[in-house]
């Protein structure tokens, strides 16, 4: 790990180096910010779409779908307009669902009011906003001195800070650090700092092996200085669980059966999958799986096997008895679905190799 030069001895970060801090790191956002779609022509609207996006998901992921959805609703007003099913279509795969049924909630209500709020209280009482999302939504757009403290600027304090303690999880290290966050804060221009700081953390200051002699906080960073950069910022171990599941394949006429989840749903609500065979009592299941696939939701991973199954003849078609929960869905259908994003790749997938 870099250790910081012999001659310098490191200051504790805010409040006594603050004020070069704000300096030194200006210098380096202006010098090495990357080009992203919501910085050119900065809007409000480009601002809250992206970070809506953005919250548990990486930037190169989100790209593709920032552009296809600035195409498809350029403005607040036409994402308030749109329906649900298609605010949920363009947001398949990006996962989390939850924030798209927000965003679209978001819209509607910042059309109703004709004038979106200018303050970060008056952003927290709309759908989907909470403490982080209204700092940067308020600091980016309307240049209200609010620190933003995301999991990246958790990873830049804790480090330059050299705080060891040890957090249970990252809305309590975020609210430990937020103090300091605001200390360090450029007032004058608090839009640029929030994102230098996020944009600090995601490409130099990284959880593993941080590029600490390319950080304009090297000198002062006590993290450096201890040489113990990468271990910070310390969290509790995460207690991860594993779930089985039994995936039916059932086709008929060229169409594929698949699960719609009900609209209470937690995660997946109103998207499609393949069904579970909890949930298909008559059907006749082959015994072996012919492919097992996994995936992981936060801190659960699911081991799903894929089975061949039938109906015996006279017994009753699911998409008939409950249409609102099945459904048979041809190539074409299929497309027009939206579905959680493994299991649009395991079906395309297995579509296209045959299932041999």
């Amino acid at each position: 790990m870099p250790k910081a030069p012999q001659n310098t001895t490191p200051q504790r970060g805010p409040p006594a180096a603050a004020p070069r801090l704000r300096e030194d790191l200006a210098a380096w956002y202006r010098a090495n910010q990357r080009r992203l779609p919501w910085r050119d022509s900065p809007s409000l609207y480009k601002t809250v779409v992206s970070e809506f996006m953005l919250q548990q998901t990486q930037v190169a992921t989100v790209l593709p779908y920032f552009a296809r959805w600035l195409e498809k609703f350029p403005d607040f007003r036409e994402l308030a307009a749109a329906s649900e099913a298609q605010v949920l279509k363009m947001w398949e795969g990006l996962g989390y669902y939850r924030r798209a049924r927000l965003l679209h909630a978001l819209a509607k209500e910042l059309v109703k009011s004709q004038k979106p709020p200018s303050t970060v209280d008056g952003w927290l009482e709309l759908p989907g906003i909470g403490p982080y999302t209204a700092a940067a939504i308020s600091s980016i757009a309307f240049g209200v001195p609010s620190a933003v403290v995301d999991g990246n600027v958790v990873r830049v304090l804790a480090r330059l800070l050299g705080e060891s303690r040890r957090f249970r999880d990252g809305s309590e290290a975020a609210k430990h650090f937020t103090p300091a966050a605001q200390m360090l804060l450029n007032a004058n221009n608090p839009g640029d700092h929030n994102q230098a700081m996020m944009e600090l953390g995601a490409t130099v200051c990284i959880r593993r092996k941080p590029l600490c002699h390319a950080c304009p906080f090297f000198k002062h960073c006590l993290a450096v200085a201890r040489g113990e950069a990468e271990k910070l910022p310390r969290f509790a171990g995460k207690h991860l669980t594993q779930a089985k599941v039994k995936r039916l394949w059932v086709e008929r006429n060229g169409a594929l059966l698949l699960h719609r989840m009900p609209a209470g749903s937690r995660r997946l609500a109103k998207v499609c999958e393949l069904p579970n065979a909890t949930a298909l009592h008559n059907a006749v299941i082959e015994r072996k799986p012919f492919t097992v696939k996994r995936r992981t939701i936060t801190t659960q991973t699911f081991v799903e096997s894929i089975h061949r199954a039938t109906f015996p003849p006279g017994a009753m078609d699911p998409a008939e008895t409950n249409p609102g929960e099945f459904l048979w869905a041809t190539p074409k259908r299929l497309e027009r679905l939206t579905l959680s994003g493994p299991h649009r790749r395991w079906i395309n997938a297995l579509r296209q190799s045959g299932l041999k």
